[in-house]
Order: C-alpha cells, then structure tokens, then sequence
C-alpha cells in the first residue's frame, strides 16, 4: 500500500510537471509557427465585484506590425497598423488619429499577438498553471514605461483562447479568441488603411 501510494504521488507530480510546462511550450510553437491569423473576440471589463461591459469584433494580423482590430459592439470603431503607421478611426466622430508604429508595440499587449518573436526581449514568460481548462502563461513587461504591470495568455491545443490584462490601476481586461484561424492568406493591401470619405485626420 505503502508502494502504490508513492507510486500515485510520483505520478501526480510526473502529470503535474508536464502540464506545468504546456502553456510556455504550446506558446512558443504558436510564436514560431504562427505568421498571419484571423478570428473573433470578445473584450470585457472586469471589476472586482462584478463584470463590467463588453464589446466585440474581429481581428486579422500579419507579423510583425501589420493588424486590423475591428470593434463592432456596441460601438464601432477601428485599429489597424500597416507595418509603419498606426490609425485609429472612430466611426461616430468620423475621425482618424494616426501615429508611428516605431516602438509602440514593445512590452504592449498587442505585441503578445502582432509583434516580432522577439518576445521574451520585452517580457519576462512564466508559467501560470490551469485555470477554467486552459493552461496559461503570464507575461510581465520588462520596461516600466507601459501600463500594464501584467499579462495573462490562456491556451488550448496550441492557440491563444484568452488573454486577461491586468493595469497598474488594478483593472483587468478579459479577451477571449473564437474562431482562430492560422496562417491565412491574405492579399498584399489587406493592411493599406483607406482614410473613409470626410473623415478628419489627426497626427500625432
């Protein structure tokens, strides 16, 4: 009995171990191995005593630097980066606001999906364990200058299934992946912003 029971911890902490390893592993093969993506996604606000508002959209992005993050509930409203430049177009003040890409993504959340893979110059990776059945991975920024003290990555046979962000405010924003297709093709102007007919234009 004395045996068995050994045997049984051993093989918990055998099973345990490499679950542990999952999410740094199964993060590193999607970096590597994931060039474009397309899917959809909905973002919430989480408040410690309740959920806050949520809203929806879609997202395509071609690494590095080239995304389009559509929201499309309850307002709509757009972020797309061709590579260079990034534009911000709200749709109800018809307005643009365009700024360089340069940096801008460095220790971001948005540089976890649409960066270079690069990652681990700009944050600090350690697992995180399971949690609501994925295995998740957190990142800490390493440069102060961000907003974000950390980020959260859940995944599930090889795709990022979530993302919780957490600000130096002590606010958490809870992203979640659906539809998650890798590696599409995708046409040489997907990424070519077209300022929408009207609109005012702010440079930054």
């Amino acid at each position: 009995m004395r045996m068995l029971k050994k045997t049984l911890i051993a093989t918990t902490f055998l099973i345990a171990g490499v679950a542990h390893a999952t999410a740094l592993d199964q993060f590193k093969s999607f970096v590597s191995g994931t060039k474009s993506a397309r899917g959809e996604f909905t973002q919430t606000q989480v408040q410690k005593t309740k959920t806050g508002k949520t809203s929806s959209g879609t997202f395509v992005f071609a690494r590095p630097g080239k995304f389009i993050w559509t929201y499309q509930k309850p307002y709509e409203q757009l972020l797309q980066a061709d590579g260079e430049t990034l534009y911000l177009y709200d749709k109800d003040l018809n307005q643009v606001t365009t700024r360089k890409l340069g940096g801008a993504l460095g220790s971001s959340p948005a540089a976890i999906l649409f960066g270079s893979n690069d990652l681990e110059k700009n944050f600090t990776l350690a697992e995180a364990g399971t949690r609501d059945g994925l295995e998740w991975l957190n990142a800490t920024p390493k440069s102060k200058d961000t907003t974000f003290e950390q980020i959260g990555i859940g995944l599930k046979d090889g795709i990022p299934q979530a993302m919780e962000l957490k600000d130096n405010f002590g606010q958490t924003v809870l992203l979640k992946f659906t539809s998650f297709q890798r590696n599409p093709a995708l046409g040489a102007q997907t990424f070519k912003f077209d300022v929408p007919k009207g609109a005012e234009v702010v440079n930054q």
